[in-house]
């Protein structure tokens, strides 16, 4: 059986437990029961095969400064443990004391454990709704069956950790929760590692200590597939793991899937990584994360303002719209990064192009590619993530680029390379292969112009926006300055220049912009753009701003040519007599 397979199938099983919730919870309120067992059943699992040997320290050794470290001693050096007599199985041996007996249990676990349950918060309260609508033995008993036993040798941690995401992920969509937010499909996060760790020779090696940092780490995807990816080629390879995650419950599973795996689960923190980073003035090897699109930052916005005016701050270079936080967190992974660090962050395709010359989001793009640290974009095609099939992009920024990508942009258009899948799950019509994962690779590191692969210099996404003055019309009515044309809509869109002063109705401000690409020389374009239509303008040079965006469609566009006529008109005359041919029959039956 495959892996995929065999998530699905554990899942499957453990989601079949909310049955027994029905009645007595709303559907909504079953992740909040379901969610926790899990991760208890599951330290209950791991801690199984010790659990004499614990029980034997902890009896030898109670109310001695020596007993924590006796106990994971006796786990086979695992940095938790549970004191109590009870396992689950045991526990369903007193059917009348089960509720409290279960309380008991769960706080004799070691303290970084009982620091994670706490994070589950409507789960206690529901506990006890369980013991009085009489289902609490019913739903602990499905946990003790096969079909949720989760011991190591049956669940490897890497399909533990699958099998959290796609709950949460049921879970979130089974009462119209944004189930994205919080779970990037699995063949997105191997792409962006592979790409990540590309110029590493696939993974770094060596004796030193690396580093990962995900500023919005949901359930720990992209960490977890980061650490086998790199496990895989250098088994011995230090590793250290970080992220920070706003939603209690997701922050508590990604804790707990860290800890069971050995990794110093501290290091996973809880908090608003926008007003309240946890890792201040830290730096990494490597910036992993998939931020969500479109969430807006007004309840952070006092503390990101702060940061903003603050020299050296995380968002020094400008600040995006308030109804989206997505470049704050491009910003964040740029602040967090070592100097020869290299990121790679999801972002839809707003921060690409929105702003004009000036703005936030445009100062954020020119301060990226002005210091040389956007190494390539890639589009990914639509349908691929959970709860949108918008296009979605990932940007590669890389603060030391190897000679050969200096001053260089790459885009690739991986947009085709997908294949249907045969079930939708939300949004999700589409996956990629590893075929696909291989191809967009051997792009990225062939660093070469081809139909998918286009390099562009840094230069080449910036412009002058220039103001263009004319004397006033006596004959227009009085008024404000009109405004420049407007931009494009999307990315998807032509760019719209500023229209010639020369073919546009005359008004008293005499007013226009232009937008001069940074290779051209501004008064050599206004002469032969703008002098042949009015003569009498000139340039307001104060007014002048320089911008960037990085019009990615319109660079990969390939002209259709319209069909002939004839072939046209020969077709439709085919139709039309199929369509006679068709009506003739239909008639023919109804006498």
């Amino acid at each position: 059986m495959s892996l995929a397979a065999a998530v699905s199938q554990k899942a499957n099983l453990i989601w079949a437990i909310a049955d027994k919730l029905t009645g007595s919870f709303k559907p909504h309120q079953y992740g909040e029961v379901i969610l926790p067992l899990t991760v208890i059943r599951r330290f209950d699992s791991v801690l199984e095969p010790t659990k004499p040997a614990v029980l034997a320290a902890f009896r030898e050794h109670e109310g001695t400064p020596l007993l924590a470290a006796k106990l994971r001693t006796a786990t086979g050096g695992l940095e938790f443990y549970n004191t109590s007599a009870f396992t689950f199985a045991r526990l369903l041996d007193d059917p009348a004391g089960l509720a409290d007996n279960f309380r008991a249990y769960c706080n004799a676990f070691s303290p970084n454990v009982r620091q994670i349950l706490e994070k589950f918060k409507p789960f206690w309260p529901h506990l006890a709704t369980m013991a009085e609508k009489n289902i609490l033995y019913m739903v602990l008993k499905e946990f003790t069956t096969s079909k949720a036993d989760l011991h190591p040798d049956k669940v490897s941690n890497l399909e533990m950790g699958y099998i959290f995401e796609e709950l949460i992920r049921r879970f979130s969509e089974a009462h119209n929760e944004d189930a994205g937010q919080h779970y990037t499909p699995r063949e997105v996060i191997e792409l962006m590692v592979n790409l990540v760790f590309a110029p590493d020779g696939a993974a770094p090696s060596g004796g030193s200590t690396t580093t990962i940092y995900d500023p919005a780490c949901g359930t720990g995807g992209m960490l977890s597939v980061a650490e086998e990816h790199i496990h895989k080629r250098a088994p011995r390879a230090g590793l250290v793991l970080c992220g920070q995650e706003i939603n209690d419950e997701t922050f508590a599973v990604c804790q707990a899937d860290m800890l069971i795996k050995g990794n110093e689960a501290d290091f996973i923190k809880n908090g608003n990584t926008l007003s309240d980073d946890q890792f201040p003035g830290q730096t990494f090897d490597y910036v992993l994360s998939n931020p969500p699109f479109g969430r807006e930052w007004k309840n952070e916005k006092a503390a990101v303002e702060a940061e903003a005016a603050r020299s050296g701050g995380r968002f020094s270079a400008g600040l995006p719209s308030i109804s989206d936080s997505q470049m704050l967190f491009l910003q964040t992974a740029l602040a967090h990064l070592k100097p020869q660090g290299r990121a790679a962050i999801i972002q839809n395709g707003s921060p690409l192009f929105t702003g004009d010359a000036g703005s936030g989001p445009s100062e954020i793009r020119r301060h990226i590619l002005e210091n040389d640290y956007l190494d390539a974009i890639i589009a990914l095609p639509n349908d691929i993530f959970y709860n949108t099939g918008i296009a979605t992009y990932i940007w590669l920024l890389c603060k030391s680029k190897p000679a050969a990508r200096r001053g260089k942009v790459q885009l690739i258009n991986a947009a085709g390379l997908y294949e249907k899948r045969r079930k939708s799950l939300g949004n999700k019509r589409n996956d990629i292969p590893q075929s696909a994962i291989d191809e967009i690779c051997r792009l990225y590191t062939d660093f070469a112009e081809g139909p998918r692969s286009k390099i562009f210099d840094v230069a080449d996404f910036g412009y002058t926006k220039i103001t263009i003055e004319r004397p006033a019309d006596p004959a227009a009515p009085e008024s404000d300055a009109t405004t420049a044309p407007a931009a494009a809509a999307d990315a998807d869109a032509p760019k719209k220049r500023g229209r010639k002063p020369g073919k546009r109705k005359a008004d008293a401000a005499r007013r226009d912009a232009e937008n001069v690409p940074l290779k051209e020389d501004i008064e050599d374009y206004f002469a032969r753009e703008v002098l042949p239509f009015a003569p009498d303008a000139w340039i307001d040079h104060s007014k002048s701003k320089v911008g960037y965006e990085i019009p990615f469609t319109r660079y990969f566009y390939e002209y259709t040519p319209p069909r002939p006529a004839a072939e046209l008109a020969v077709e439709i005359h085919d139709l039309e007599l199929r369509l006679a041919d068709s009506l003739a029959a239909l008639f023919e039956e109804e006498r």
